[in-house]
């Protein structure tokens, strides 16, 4: 994919799911465990400042990671690392993206003024 900027919105994303993580401690973190959910830190590339994030804990032990704001260049095959302070937690493989700030912008003025056909369509004159 080619985007037409460097800061184009397609390139953004807050959503991403890895495959099963390896945990430093071998085991989630309890709050993950007990809550299914822990604020935490992530990146995904070496020099990349920490973002914060959310973790939701999948029962084949992979994770959803939903950014507090959208990260620009984010892949699948790349590695999602995470923290907690300074305390590296562990990592999973990005498998999966959610949309891109450009395709909800798309969907959020789609729905802010549905074309007169669409209207129809739902709505046949009667």
């Amino acid at each position: 994919f080619k985007a037409p900027s460097r800061d184009h919105p397609a390139l953004y994303r807050d959503l991403l799911r890895t495959n099963r993580v390896h945990w430093i401690a071998e085991e989630p973190p309890a709050e993950l465990v007990r809550e299914k959910m822990m604020e935490c830190h992530f990146r995904f590339q070496h020099q990349m400042a920490l973002v914060p994030c959310v973790l939701t804990l999948n029962q084949d032990g992979s994770v959803w990671v939903t950014l507090v704001k959208p990260a620009r260049a984010i892949a699948p095959g790349q590695f999602a690392v995470f923290y907690k302070g300074d305390e590296c937690l562990g990592s999973g493989k990005i498998l999966r993206m959610g949309p891109s700030e450009y395709t909800l912008q798309q969907g959020k003025n789609r729905a802010e003024t549905p074309k007169k056909e669409e209207i129809d369509k739902i709505e046949p004159v009667t």
